[in-house]
């Protein structure tokens, strides 16, 4: 006998009772009746969706998840049934091997806080990719976005990706442009905000730093784009990417943010109720890891906000037509907000 034909027979010989190795990736289900010929498909889905099927030694609960070969499967019908899982979908409009672009809902938090919360942007993501390629990505955030900020964020899906989009930050070539709707109607057609913010760790609460006391640049850039009166929507564009940057700056020249609970200072009512923070990042751009090729993104305006302009609109279509007196001008402000009891 031929040395190859002594090669080919050991290649074909399995233990008995030895399901074959998938030779292309499959679903989760159809994998498991495969290897476990006496299930039906029906049955398969099932014991996935009870979390009787681990992936890599961890139970997953998506039928339809794409498996890549070698990735190792198993059935065990004593595991406990779970509670069947929530529809957790997300909008990813772009993703690669460097870098994924997805929509956050508001009301989502980026990623887990300490209390490691379970839905979050960053597994929505993680489990989207992992359908697609049947593996779990290599997933780093780059940026974050408030839980009750919408719009468009960028993850890196490689090391490379990271350290490219984290370079970009630091010179401040990332682009982001948000829309935003601020209390009051504000004096001048454009301006900057350029005041350095500090923060407090142990509370999270970040202020306009004083006169003197040091803290980290930021600047923001803005323009009108409608008045209401008492409100003016603006477009919102970030030099630097300091947390609550948005927020702190205009709440601290007068403006606050509609919506903003924590920043805002006490007295009077808002001119709209509104139950989130009316920001929403509606513009992307970065040069792509890979091979520096201009990336951009842009997200249309939710619904909600949409609806909050309307209301907006039609309160100052009926309000009497007395011109209101201009609130004080967006100016620098070094006092920090007053906390919210």
């Amino acid at each position: 006998m031929s040395q190859r034909r002594r090669n080919r027979g050991r290649r074909e010989t399995r233990q008995p009772g030895t399901p074959p190795a998938p030779a292309l990736a499959e679903r989760l289900a159809r994998r498991v009746q495969r290897e476990h010929p006496a299930l039906s498909f029906t049955r398969a889905k099932q014991a996935v969706v009870a979390g009787q099927v681990t992936v890599g030694g961890e139970v997953v609960q998506d039928p339809g998840l794409v498996v890549a070969p070698g990735v190792r499967v198993v059935f065990d019908p004593a595991l406990p049934a779970l509670a069947r899982p929530l529809q957790r979908k997300v909008e990813i409009l772009h993703a690669d091997q460097d870098v994924a672009v997805a929509l956050k809902p508001a009301g989502l938090l980026t990623q887990p806080t300490p209390e490691r919360e379970q839905d979050t942007l960053v597994s929505r993501v993680s489990l989207a990719l992992t359908r697609r390629r049947g593996e779990r990505p290599y997933l780093a955030v780059v940026q974050r976005l408030d839980r009750n900020t919408s719009g468009l964020i960028v993850f890196a899906t490689s090391r490379r990706g990271l350290e490219s989009l984290q370079a970009q930050l630091g010179e401040r070539s990332l682009g982001r442009v948000y829309e935003a709707v601020v209390e009051g109607d504000l004096e001048g057609e454009a301006g900057t905000f350029d005041q350095d913010l500090v923060g407090d760790g142990t509370h999270r609460r970040r202020w306009i730093a004083h006169p003197g006391e040091a803290g980290r640049p930021a600047v923001t850039h803005w323009a009108a784009v409608r008045r209401f009166g008492v409100a003016t929507l603006v477009r919102v564009t970030l030099e630097t990417g300091r947390t609550h940057q948005i927020r702190i700056h205009f709440a601290a020249a007068g403006h606050p943010v509609l919506g903003d609970r924590v920043y805002r200072r006490r007295g009077g009512e808002p001119p709209a109720p509104f139950p989130r923070l009316a920001l929403h990042a509606a513009e992307l751009a970065f040069r792509h890891p890979a091979d520096g090729r201009p990336m951009r993104f842009q997200s249309p305006r939710p619904a909600d906000l949409a609806a909050l302009l309307n209301k907006l609109a039609a309160k100052r279509s009926t309000a009497p037509s007395s011109r209101r007196p201009p609130s004080r001008p967006a100016r620098a402000s070094g006092r920090p907000p007053r906390r919210q009891r």
